[in-house]
């Protein structure tokens, strides 16, 4: 697996529910989306999801995306040797039963990660993520691979579900993350995060969500987010927002502010425009009715034109 970039919910109340109208009103609360390191094994290359912490306002917020990283590996997942194979396999059965001083003996003590970890960070947010009361299942697939000198270049896809009891209400995950690691001497060396995108869901009918949304853009590039409600909402009332922030380790355990605003047509429609650096960036849409809510966010790979 690699290291997933989850998103994690924690559910509180707050005093803006009273400017909500009362079919709604018992139902919200503020939340924050902090990175939850999944980031276990080699598919999974953390699911941190972004750090945004809603708050119910009728005030929209804009939309604003990492560097490109393409080694083209040649080689069909069914001739992989079995070594490579076996790490996978075995990363991916440590992190289903969290034993993280196993897991860790898999990471070179000189890993780096494309989101500026280390080893050791690595392990902390790991940790940090685990002494949350949830189920998780990883599993990991290789998509291909190539011998590199001692080592292999893996490009695997990592699926993450899970679920947790958050403030007497049961939050699902699913994460999907395509990843390159590469291995020396049966140790992970490097990771980097290809694609990868992540959906949350709580309470008893969250709106189903179609998201649209570019994997990669040119700096300084305008981009379309839609995240289109796919079934009638009927008299309920709609509130979403659509947010975008940088990736990097200073970011992955902090959470910054956003409010949910009323929404007239059926879900959001954004226009975003790409930093004039090339960079990783974390796109995020929330969309609340009355009966649930659901949070998708995907990476967005802003790169230099060439």
């Amino acid at each position: 697996m690699s290291q997933p970039l989850t998103v994690f919910l924690k559910f509180t109340r707050v005093i803006s529910q009273r400017l909500l109208p009362k079919s709604i009103r018992a139902k919200t609360s503020a939340i924050v989306i902090a990175p939850l390191s999944l980031c276990l094994t080699l598919g999974c290359n953390m699911v941190l999801g972004s750090a945004i912490m809603l708050t119910h306002a009728p005030k929209a917020n804009a939309l604003k995306s990492e560097s490109a990283i393409a080694v083209t590996i040649a080689q069909a997942p069914s001739t992989a040797p079995g070594e490579l194979t076996q790490i996978l396999t075995q990363m991916d059965a440590t992190a289903n039963r969290r034993d993280l001083s196993t897991l860790m003996q898999f990471y070179s003590s000189n890993f780096t990660h494309g989101d500026g970890l280390n080893r050791q960070s690595m392990e902390n947010a790991i940790a940090a993520f685990w002494k949350r009361d949830q189920t998780l299942n990883y599993r990991t697939e290789l998509q291909s691979w190539k011998k590199q000198g001692n080592g292999f270049i893996a490009e695997t896809v990592t699926t993450i579900t899970g679920n947790q009891k958050l403030d007497s209400r049961n939050v699902t995950l699913k994460s999907t993350i395509r990843s390159q690691q590469i291995f020396e001497g049966n140790k992970l060396v490097k990771q980097e995060i290809l694609s990868e995108k992540t959906e949350m869901k709580s309470g008893k009918n969250p709106p189903n969500i179609k998201f649209n949304l570019p994997e990669k853009v040119k700096v300084g590039q305008e981009y379309f987010l839609d995240a289109i409600v796919q079934e009638p909402l009927g008299d309920d009332i709609l509130l979403g927002t659509a947010i975008e922030e940088p990736i990097s380790e200073k970011t992955l355990l902090s959470s910054s502010p956003a409010d949910l605003e009323v929404l007239n047509a059926g879900g959001l429609f954004k226009i975003g425009k790409a930093p004039a650096v090339a960079e990783n960036r974390w796109v995020s849409a929330v969309l609340m009715r009355s009966g649930g809510m659901t949070i998708l966010t995907q990476r967005l790979r802003v790169v230099n034109n060439q």
